[in-house]
């Protein structure tokens, strides 16, 4: 995606215009590696919002017939039907039905390995429906959007490109930064004149309506990356052990409740210890001597706020504990300031610990409000401003290789045709602040910076070929 600015907006003379030359070759480049994944993100992005829209990301859009008592079976009975219908499986998961005509769905853990889905009619008792888990066209899209089905090594390059996109919008706003124009003439497309002048006019004008968007995409995407999301933003905002008022400790963490590196738990917990059942500490929670199973852990959510769709996980070995979870992230709710996470003694039936959105630290509030709304979950109005961006960027990345194209001489050569770097070009000291900015903030952009630097060095600027490719 190479943003080429109008010839109104591009300064005629002077160090201004070197400077526009400087950030102009800047995001060619930038715009050279990114477009291909910023592309690859906004199809896939753009594919799992309407799927999950429609069709639901876990089957709780699969409809039963309502009967006019209306009367549920107990979930012990619920369980039990799936189990009978899968010998040798455990009950890992429970979904709570979000309308009174939805099924209600079971992640169980088979006898071979793997894990499935169960809908099952909470009136007739019977299993509607079962498929594997992860594994449709959602979960397809969704490997793709988050490591390109390379794993961490897509993880990697999906975070580089992540951050030479904050780039490309950097030197993109400068080019465009409004000059001898009006601010409303310049963010209005000039859609006369030639074709190639119709494109750059109309992909200036979207690309400043997007930025703030594509940046807000991007930072919060990137919540999820090893490096920048997994070591550094979300190890320093994780919801504080020191709050859990000495609950034993697991040694696992929340992220164990996730299942396939896919992340079902609240950013702002995953890195939290679980609490460990097996104490008398812990609040009243299920009444004594009441048994404590799936009726009696509802039960309590009812009393504790959980309404509409919640999921409760089953107790994982002797320290297992219950755990109620309520996040818009994984589309149980629109309302991210609703989200609640309570783990259960699945021995005594006291709460070990009640989280709510208003203990999460400031990062984990950001992320909690932010994560949702970059997967289109709050409203309908969420998703439709996100088809548009995804749409948005999708044709700045096509405008930005066409323009490319029609700027090229018609006479086929091996040359880039990047933007001249003027030879008087000045010491840019802004410019190399905002780059170290960039690089101190996204590590995996500084190193690869580094190693784009030492290539230069060491190979590019040493043949003759190599250098006029990218002259």
């Amino acid at each position: 995606m190479s943003i080429s600015a109008s010839s109104d907006a591009t300064p005629a003379t002077g160090l201004d215009r070197r400077f526009y030359l400087a950030a102009w070759r800047w995001h060619f480049y930038a715009g050279l590696f990114v477009a291909p994944f910023l592309l690859i993100l906004a199809v896939t992005g753009m594919t799992m919002m309407l799927i999950g829209y429609f069709d639901g990301r876990e089957g709780e859009r699969i409809t039963v017939d309502v009967p006019a008592s209306a009367q549920a079976l107990p979930l012990t009975e619920q369980s039990q039907v799936v189990l009978n219908s899968f010998p040798g499986s455990k009950l890992v998961e429970w979904i709570r039905a979000p309308q009174l005509d939805r099924v209600n769905v079971f992640r169980i853990a088979r006898a071979d390995g793997g894990q499935s889905m169960v809908a099952v009619d909470p009136y007739a008792g019977n299993v509607v429906d079962s498929w594997n888990r992860r594994d449709g066209w959602y979960d397809f899209a969704d490997n793709v959007h988050g490591e390109l089905l390379l794993g961490t090594t897509g993880d990697t390059i999906i975070e580089i490109a992540a951050g030479f996109a904050i780039v490309l919008v950097i030197t993109g706003l400068y080019m465009w930064w409004p000059r001898e124009r009006s601010f409303l003439r310049t963010i209005i497309p000039d859609l006369r004149g030639q074709e190639r002048d119709k494109l750059k006019s109309l992909h200036l004008s979207v690309g400043a309506i997007l930025s703030v968007f594509l940046v807000l995409f991007l930072i919060s995407g990137m919540s999820w990356t090893g490096v920048w999301g997994g070591k550094i933003i979300q190890a320093w905002s994780t919801f504080p052990t020191a709050k859990w008022d000495n609950v034993p400790l697991s040694d696992d963490t929340h992220a164990a409740l996730n299942h396939d590196h896919k992340e079902d738990m609240p950013w702002a917990l995953e890195q939290t210890p679980l609490p460990a059942s097996g104490s008398d500490v812990g609040a009243a929670g299920i009444p004594e001597g009441k048994p404590i199973d799936l009726n009696s852990i509802a039960e309590l959510a009812t009393r504790l706020g959980f309404d509409s769709r919640y999921r409760v996980s089953f107790p994982r070995g002797e320290a297992g504990v219950w755990t109620m979870n309520q996040d818009t992230m994984s589309a149980d709710a629109e309302d991210p300031f609703a989200d609640k996470t309570v783990h259960v003694d699945q021995f005594t039936g006291k709460v070990l610990a009640d989280v709510r959105f208003a203990d999460y630290s400031l990062a984990g509030k950001a992320m909690a409000v932010s994560i949702p709304l970059h997967m289109g979950l709050v409203t309908v109005w969420n998703l439709l401003l996100n088809v548009i961006v995804c749409l948005g960027v999708i044709g700045l990345s096509l405008t930005g290789v066409i323009m490319w194209w029609l700027r090229r001489p018609k006479k086929m050569s091996a040359r880039l045709f990047a933007p001249q770097l003027p030879q008087d070009m000045p010491h840019w000291k802004n410019a190399m602040l905002v780059m170290l900015i960039v690089s101190l903030a996204f590590p995996l952009v500084g190193a690869t910076l580094i190693g784009l630097l030492v290539l230069d060095v060491l190979l590019l600027s040493r043949l003759p070929a190599l250098r006029r490719i990218y002259a």
